[in-house]
Formats: C-alpha cells, sequence, structure tokens
C-alpha cells in the first residue's frame, strides 16, 4: 500500500472514531440503563419535629395549670363558704340569745301574777306539771305553765324550746309569750286562752250539745291550718309528735289552737322522716309505725288528725272501749271502721248534730279514715287535707283498714293510772332501729325538743 492510500485509511479511521464518540457525548442509544428505582418515604423536616415538641409541652402545661386554677378556686369557694356558715351560725346563736333574753321573765313578776301559784289559779294539771292563770300589771291575763322538777329537762333544752316556739307565729297555733329560768323553776308562759282545752268541751255530754256542726267543722279545719303551718309553711318543719284534744285549746271565739311542743320534733327542710328508739306520746293517737318501729314523719302527725277529726264528729274518746254486735270490745276507729262500712253512718255521728249537715259530716269521717290508714303513703298530707276540706268537689279516694281497728295492740298495752291518765307499756315489738323498746312512759311526759343542724 502506497503512502498515499495509507494516509487515507488513517484520515478515514480516526473520523469514525471521533464520530462514534461524538454520539456518546451527544445521548445516543448506546448508553447504559438506569438502577431499578426505590420508594423512599419523605422525612419531616428538623424544624417541624421541634415544634410538634413544643406543642405537646404547651398543651400539657396548659391543661395542668387549668386543673390547678379549679383546685384553687374550689378549695377557696368551699373555705369561703364555710367561713360564711360559721359566720351565719355565730350570728344565729347571737340572735338566738337575744331573742331568749328578751323573752325571760322575772320569777317575781310570775310569782305576782299567780298569787304564788295560788291553787284557786289552777287551770289544769297533767304529768309536766301545772299550769296556772295570771294577770301581770298591764291587766294582761297569761296562762304559766310550771313544769315538774322531774320533767327531765334540761336548761339547755328548755331555753332551745323557747326559742323554737318564739319563731312560730299562727292564729292556729297557742303563742309563747316568755319564759322564766331561776333555779328549779321552769317556766313557760303562754297567751291566755279562755275556753279552755278543747276535750273539755268535746267528751263533756253537757258542753258538747252545745258544739253545733258548724263550730266543730271551725275547729277541724282551724287544726288542720295549724298543722300545715307546721309542716309545709313555717321557717321550720316540725312534728308535734303529741297531737291529741288535750292539747287543742279554744280561744274567745272557739277558734283552736294547737299548743304543747315538749315532744316536738324538729326536721330540716327537705327532710321527710326520722327514727327514734323514744317512744314518746298519747296512746290512741300515736301512729303505728311510730309505735311499733320508731319512725316519725309528716305523717304520724296526719294520722294523730284524723283520731282528732273522728272524735270531734263522734264526741267519743279514741280509748272508750266498746262492744260492738258481735260482742268483743272495739276502740272508736275499729267502731267507725265498721259503721262505715255497714253505711250505718248514724252509728258514728255524736247524736247532738243534726242531719241537716249529713253530707258534711259524711265527708269529714271520710276525711278522717283516710288520715288513720295503716299505710303511710296512703295517708294524704295536711295540704290535701285541707283541699278535701275546703272542695266539695275534690275526689276522695276509697279509705282502705285503719291501723289498729282491731285494737290488738291497745288492748294488752295500756293500763288506766289512779289519775285517770293511760300509761304506755311496750310489749316486745320488734322492728326499730334499736330492737324491743321496753320501759314504760307516762302519757304526758315531758320531752325536750330535738333540734336538728341546719
Amino acid at each position: 500500500m502506497g503512502v498515499s492510500n495509507w494516509d487515507a485509511f488513517s484520515t478515514a479511521l480516526k473520523q469514525l472514531l471521533d464520530g462514534l464518540r461524538g454520539n456518546a457525548s451527544s445521548g445516543g442509544t448506546l448508553r447504559k440503563p438506569p438502577p431499578a428505582t426505590e420508594t423512599v418515604l419523605p422525612s419531616t423536616p428538623p424544624g417541624e419535629k421541634k415544634l410538634s415538641k413544643t406543642w405537646i409541652v404547651f398543651v400539657a402545661s396548659t391543661v395542668v395549670a387549668v386543673l390547678l386554677i379549679v383546685i384553687i378556686v374550689f378549695f377557696l369557694i368551699v373555705n369561703r363558704r364555710k367561713r360564711h356558715f360559721s359566720r351565719r351560725l355565730r350570728y344565729k346563736e347571737e340572735d338566738d340569745v337575744i331573742m331568749a333574753e328578751s323573752l325571760q321573765f322575772n320569777l317575781d313578776l310570775i310569782v305576782e301574777a299567780t298569787e304564788n301559784f295560788s291553787d284557786s289559779k289552777k287551770l289544769g294539771q297533767g304529768g309536766f306539771g301545772c299550769v296556772y292563770l295570771g294577770k301581770l300589771p298591764n291587766g294582761q291575763e297569761i296562762a304559766v305553765k310550771r313544769l315538774s322538777r322531774n320533767s327531765g329537762q334540761g336548761q339547755i333544752e328548755f331555753k332551745n324550746e323557747v326559742v323554737l316556739l318564739a319563731k312560730l307565729q299562727h292564729r292556729n297555733l297557742v303563742r309563747l309569750l316568755g319564759f322564766c329560768l331561776e333555779g328549779e323553776e321552769r317556766l313557760l308562759v303562754y297567751e291566755f286562752v279562755p275556753n279552755s282545752s278543747l276535750d273539755q268541751f268535746i267528751f263533756d255530754p253537757i258542753k258538747r250539745a252545745h258544739l253545733n256542726w258548724d263550730t266543730r267543722y271551725k275547729i277541724i279545719t282551724g287544726i288542720a291550718r295549724g298543722l300545715m303551718y307546721l309542716h309545709e309553711d313555717s321557717r321550720l318543719r316540725i312534728i308535734h309528735r303529741d297531737l291529741k284534744a288535750s292539747n287543742i285549746l279554744l280561744d274567745a271565739d272557739m277558734n283552736p289552737k294547737v299548743s304543747d311542743f315538749g315532744m316536738a320534733r324538729l326536721f330540716e327542710l327537705d327532710q321527710t322522716q326520722a327514727d327514734t328508739n323514744r317512744i314518746v306520746g298519747t296512746y290512741g293517737y300515736m301512729a303505728p309505725e311510730y309505735v311499733l318501729h320508731g319512725h316519725i314523719s309528716l305523717k304520724s302527725d296526719v294520722f294523730s288528725f284524723g283520731v282528732l277529726v273522728l272524735e270531734i264528729v263522734s264526741g267519743r274518746k279514741n280509748l272508750d272501749f266498746r262492744s260492738h254486735p258481735g260482742g268483743d270490745p272495739e276502740i272508736l276507729i275499729s267502731h267507725v271502721w265498721r259503721s262505715w262500712q255497714e253505711g250505718k253512718i248514724q252509728d258514728i255521728v255524736d247524736p247532738s248534730l243534726t242531719s241537716s249537715y249529713r253530707v258534711d259530716i259524711m265527708r269529714c269521717i271520710h276525711i278522717g279514715l283516710l288520715c288513720v290508714q295503716e299505710n303511710v303513703a296512703s295517708r294524704p298530707t295536711m295540704a290535701s287535707v285541707i283541699v278535701m276540706l275546703n272542695s266539695h268537689s275534690a275526689t276522695l279516694s276509697v279509705p282502705t283498714q285503719p291501723a289498729f281497728s282491731m285494737n290488738n295492740l291497745y288492748s294488752s298495752d295500756i293500763s288506766a293510772s289512779i289519775d285517770g291518765t293511760s300509761t304506755v307499756t311496750h310489749s316486745n315489738h320488734s322492728g326499730n332501729k334499736g330492737g324491743t323498746v321496753g320501759g314504760t312512759h307516762s302519757v304526758n311526759e315531758v320531752s325536750i325538743t330535738e333540734p336538728y343542724p341546719r
């Protein structure tokens, strides 16, 4: 091969190699395939991680701070209320002391008013002591109850009772004027009520004849209003516990006034019942749940009111035992229930009452039977009794069998004492909180008022 030909071959080969290098560098088809791709999750930038931790700390700190503030505020409110309650209690005690001091009578004044408790001034006598008529220097007549030394009532309890009675103001409650507590003398001074007590009229065959139905109906409604005030309308809620004919006083116009709160029980406003192991009261008027189990409630007074209604209508004492046609002795409640079922209303009503008021009399008998039902829940409230007495359109439910209608308890547990009062002997009746109630109590026993903290 000649020189010229070799040069031509070298030049052609060099051009070919340069062309191949140019295609490789310019993205030709002769490239290495890319490796297989992998899925990679996006990562949180470092700034965002720091922000999330800051937010969590902020929220937690805020919650803790709020809880601490709530707890602090709660304790501040509780502490403030305690201080406020203590202040009110202190002021209340101071007010009670001031009230008690303002009601206190000088002993010499009462001695002079009653002529040194002369027998000629004696109005009555019971297990609590005696009641005397007195006259103050200004001419006002008063009734002074002189508690016996063995009545079991201490000075503090005596003053508590005075303060309690002083707060009760109602036309159908006897008004307390004051008290005297000097040495061993414990005296209660009341307004003088000229017509004595209901039992002096309703159980006296001569005086009873002068009590027409209008007067008896006024007495029934007046007692009901006084009880409703004690149960619902006063600033306190009080269970009388010893409602009976001898504790209903009659003023000059024969308006009734509930008296003798020596056994009264003070309830809180939202309280409806309580239990006691000390059974005090008068048999024939006490509700069965109270006698047997020591359960006290507003319905205990309702039962006593029902007994009073039946006594006023019939003119008979509840524990006036008589034989019915079957030959067995029965008390008034049993007699009324049997006569009611047999439709013999004339056997219930006092013969001295005329027949012109037959509808009203039957309605009162019906209400009386509703009040003495054995089932506590079936007895009406005193507010309902007021409605039933004042509205003849009010529908009365059908009464069920009264408590003690078969007198099985009364006949075995009551013995007459020398002075004519009854003595309560609790035999083995179980069911109360303290177990069997034993012992003998006079029906006129005076107990202390049992106030509850408010």
